[in-house]
């Protein structure tokens, strides 16, 4: 179902921005609903498709913008067991699974995060945003695992979003890259884009793209004549970039075991632990888990902090690693 809103710009609302226009009209719309919309063509000025959603009115404007109501029904409830860590009216807290992607797109509409909360919490998530995505704040990729939080209804949608934007919230992962990190402590600040040989994959740039800032901490040095020399890393996030802490360690030239897009080539590794080899040719994702969040809850401002556990497949490779040390 769609709505159209038609509104003549008056006295008072000459030199307004177009979305804080849109969001004084009609208080169920929050600004990233509307700047989503604009983007997306239905917006008219004047009869002439706008697409900027700071671009200021003049007096006598005629605006007309067209509302699609989110397509919920169109979403299958999907039957997983969701691993909630918490939950109020306001949010959920998820420990995901690897192997799961978080939202619907081309080749998966029907097996991910969000079908699951479709078929857990039904319309009792936001609608903030993209249709395919309700409930969906951030994000952490499919092969990675670890805390998630959910909104249950756009004003939480809204005051979480701005705290990932204000970089307050706290996200911090552990990952197992090849080699040691030199220096062994730091901060990886580049710009991020999209690579221009693959489009699925984002690179370092010097010029272009996001701003993205990962600090890490070399937690453990796995290394001697039988095994490959790893180290067990602890990021913590600035900014959330898509790929942001593979393409970091990436380019310090430290993948991340297991991680099938950003890789390179190793030396063989000759006279391996057999049992170790087993476990590390078998990953089928990348060492990679979001280990703690920490926010300010979205109505009473309490600061609430959770922390995940490594999940078995990437701790049987970190005991074996102690063990032969």
């Amino acid at each position: 179902m769609k709505s159209i809103i038609n509104i003549k710009v008056s006295k008072q609302e000459d030199n307004l921005r177009i979305d804080i226009l849109l969001t004084n009209h009609n208080n169920k719309l929050s600004r990233s609903k509307v700047k989503s919309l604009i983007l997306e063509n239905n917006l008219k000025i004047n009869n002439i498709i706008v697409k900027n959603p700071s671009k200021k009115v003049k007096l006598y404007d005629k605006i007309c913008f067209e509302i699609s109501e989110p397509k919920k029904e169109n979403l299958k409830p999907f039957k997983y067991p969701l691993d909630i860590v918490y939950e109020d009216k306001d949010l959920i807290v998820i420990n995901k699974s690897s192997g799961i992607s978080m939202h619907p797109g081309p080749g998966n509409y029907d097996n991910t995060i969000v079908n699951a909360l479709i078929n857990y919490a039904g319309n009792n998530l936001s609608n903030v945003g993209n249709e395919l995505r309700p409930g969906i704040v951030h994000r952490i990729d499919k092969d990675t695992s670890g805390l998630i939080v959910i909104a249950k209804n756009n004003i939480s949608h809204e005051i979480l979003s701005k705290q990932f934007s204000d970089h307050s919230i706290k996200r911090v992962y552990q990952a197992l890259v090849w080699g040691k990190i030199r220096p062994q402590n730091g901060k990886i600040e580049t710009f991020i884009t999209r690579s221009t040989k693959n489009r699925q994959m984002m690179e370092v740039s010097s010029k272009k793209g996001k701003k993205a800032a990962t600090n890490y901490n070399t937690l453990e040095v796995f290394e001697n004549d039988k095994i490959p020399t790893f180290s067990l890393v602890e990021c913590k996030l600035e900014t959330g970039r898509t790929h942001q802490i593979r393409v970091h360690l990436s380019y310090k030239g430290n993948n991340i075991l297991g991680d099938k897009k950003y890789k390179k080539k190793y030396k063989k590794i000759i006279n391996i632990d057999p049992e170790l080899k087993k476990l590390i040719t078998k990953i089928n994702r990348q060492f990679l888990h979001a280990k703690v969040l920490g926010f300010k809850h979205p109505k009473n401002n309490e600061r609430l902090e959770f922390t995940s556990k490594l999940p078995t497949d990437l701790d049987e490779i970190l005991k074996k690693l102690r063990k032969m040390r």
